[in-house]
Order: structure tokens, then C-alpha cells, then sequence
């Protein structure tokens, strides 16, 4: 009987982390890390940021961000693990540590998103 792959799965969640921290993660940085804080553009308020963030697209698009990137790093941090250091021989525990850490990220998100008041 033949064991089924799970690789292709894994390989679609880096692709879509990579897509998403290439295109979004940057626009991130942007307006909360230097338009904002330098004064090149208004800061919205905390209210008005809060009263988006309550919005359930905004938070899908949130979780999103915060949990695709979060696998992405999984998969590189596994090949970087197998191939940079030879250490394949702890396959198991590099899956679950990376996967793993990936998952529980995503689940706390998910926790902290679903929370918001």
C-alpha cells in the first residue's frame, strides 16, 4: 500500500506564506513602521483602527497575514535545517518543531483575532 505525501500540501502553504509576506507584509511595514510614525500620512485613530478590526473581513484578511507567513518560515526553517546543517536523521522531531510551531501560531491568532472587543 502506498503512503501518501503530504509535501504537496506543506509546498502550497510556503507558496501562499511567500506570495503573502512579499506583497502584504511590506504595505504593512510601510504605513505602521514610517508613513505613520513620521507624519508623512495621518494616523488613523484607535478607535477607527479598532472599529475596522472588528469587521470579520478584516480579521479573515488579519489571520491571513499573520498565519500563512507563519508556514512559510515552517518550510524554509526545515529544508534550512536538512540542508544547511545534515541533520536529516531527526526528520520527526524537525516536522513537528517546525509544523508544529507554525500551527500553535496560527491557532493563537486565530484566538486573539476571535477575542477582539
Amino acid at each position: 500500500m502506498n503512503k501518501r505525501s503530504n509535501e504537496p500540501f506543506l509546498w502550497m502553504l510556503f507558496s501562499a506564506g511567500g506570495v503573502i509576506s512579499a506583497l502584504l507584509l511590506p504595505i504593512h511595514i510601510l504605513l505602521f513602521g514610517l508613513a505613520f510614525p513620521l507624519g508623512c500620512l495621518d494616523a488613523p485613530s484607535q478607535e477607527k483602527l479598532i472599529h475596522l478590526i472588528k469587521h470579520p473581513i478584516t480579521r479573515l484578511y488579519l489571520f491571513t497575514l499573520c498565519s500563512l507567513p507563519l508556514f512559510h518560515w515552517a518550510h524554509r526553517f526545515r529544508f534550512t535545517l536538512y540542508d544547511g546543517l545534515q541533520i536529516k536523521h531527526l526528520n520527526e522531531l524537525i516536522n513537528v518543531f517546525c509544523y508544529g510551531g507554525a500551527v500553535v501560531g496560527t491557532a493563537l491568532a486565530a484566538y486573539l483575532l476571535w477575542n477582539i472587543r
